[in-house]
């Protein structure tokens, strides 16, 4: 059956080709899925909704027109869903080991007793050589998943670009940090 085909009996919400795709697909996504850092609980959740999304898109008429293969159109859902749970993962983890205090000049990230890699360790290293400031963006950022809009109002800032420009000279600090580390 051609992908046309295929999306055209999705369109209509043939339950039988729904099954097919999603039958004929698994292993693969599975394999793909085994890149990233998560159980096969959480990945096996996340196949399943992708199929659902992709459902949903297709009695939508969002795959009439389709320029990649299903397949491909599958994965990169999955692939959305998968950095999405990973960043909730991290989120979670985030939030047990940083107490945020009523004052913010207080906060810092707390030693939990994880077993670091040796490039977290260096880049923790290189972290406490950087300024306050800069730990502080960086923080709220990566760490605390903070918009630069939240970051602007939260360390007053006059605007979006002066905190753009700060964190991209922050990072360029810490790699340049890392580097010198290295030699």
């Amino acid at each position: 059956m051609t992908d046309d085909s295929l999306i055209k009996a999705l369109k209509n919400d043939d339950r039988s080709v729904l099954k097919s795709v999603y039958l004929n697909n698994k292993m693969a996504f599975i394999a793909f899925a085994n890149r990233y850092e998560l159980s096969n609980d959480d990945v096996l959740d996340v196949y399943q909704d992708a199929i659902i999304a992709l459902r949903e898109n297709a009695l939508k008429g969002h795959l009439d027109g389709l320029k990649s293969e299903l397949k491909t159109y599958l994965f990169s859902i999955g692939k959305y869903m998968i950095y999405n749970r990973l960043k909730e993962k991290k989120k979670l983890f985030v939030s047990e080991t940083i107490e945020e205090p009523d004052d913010f000049d207080e906060l810092k990230i707390t030693d939990i007793g994880y077993d670091f890699s040796p490039r977290q360790r260096q880049l923790q290293k290189a972290f406490k050589q950087l300024g306050e400031q800069c730990q502080n963006v960086l923080n709220l950022f990566y760490f605390r998943g903070y918009t630069l809009d939240d970051i602007v109002t939260k360390l007053n800032y006059n605007n979006k670009d002066v905190v753009k420009s700060q964190k991209s000279r922050c990072l360029k600090t810490l790699k340049d940090i890392i580097r010198k580390n290295e030699t």
